[in-house]
């Protein structure tokens, strides 16, 4: 890990100290991503999930936006997706967070490695909460269920079936 990194991971596990003073953390993240090459896609990203953490839904969304149109790979790139997305839903564009986490469930997990894969129920989780104040009940539990299938310890092959079954039978 970069040192870079590694002080955005200690201002990112200080985030609590912040409470009551989120401008200030805004500014730190904003002085550790002035420090990279401009045109790099985490300055933006970064950037981005500071305005988010900090309540600021509307803020975020260009920023996120700027760093998947700047090619930001990976992890952050799938957390970018999944983070728009969650904000989208907080201003109440919910058929433009549908569309992106539709769009990244489509992903062939093979073409993503470990640690970006194991987002999966993530997207899974935001698109669900979408889904529920889209009005779309049924798909929603449909699609928590799938992902939370795999993590019981009994009863996997039912809860998938069950899960796969709620948007096949008329709501």
């Amino acid at each position: 890990m970069s040192d870079w990194e590694q002080r955005v991971d200690e201002a990112w596990a200080a985030i609590g100290d912040y409470d009551g003073r989120e401008a200030d953390f805004r500014a730190r993240i904003d002085d550790l991503a002035a420090e990279l090459p401009a045109g790099d896609p985490r300055v933006a990203f970064e950037r981005a999930c500071a305005w988010d953490s900090t309540g600021h839904s509307d803020r975020a969304v260009p920023l996120y936006r700027q760093a998947l149109d700047q090619g930001l790979p990976g992890y952050r790139r799938r957390r970018a997706v999944i983070q728009m997305a969650s904000s989208l839903r907080n201003i109440g564009r919910l058929d433009e967070a549908i569309k992106h986490l539709e769009a990244e469930r489509s992903v062939d997990p093979a073409t993503l490695d470990e640690p970006t894969r194991g987002l999966g129920d993530a997207v899974s989780a935001v698109l669900a909460l979408c889904l529920t104040d889209a009005g779309r009940e049924r798909e929603a539990v449909s699609i928590a269920v799938a992902a939370l299938a795999p993590h019981l310890p009994r009863y996997q092959r039912s809860m998938a079936n069950y899960a796969r079954k709620l948007t096949e039978q008329p709501g």
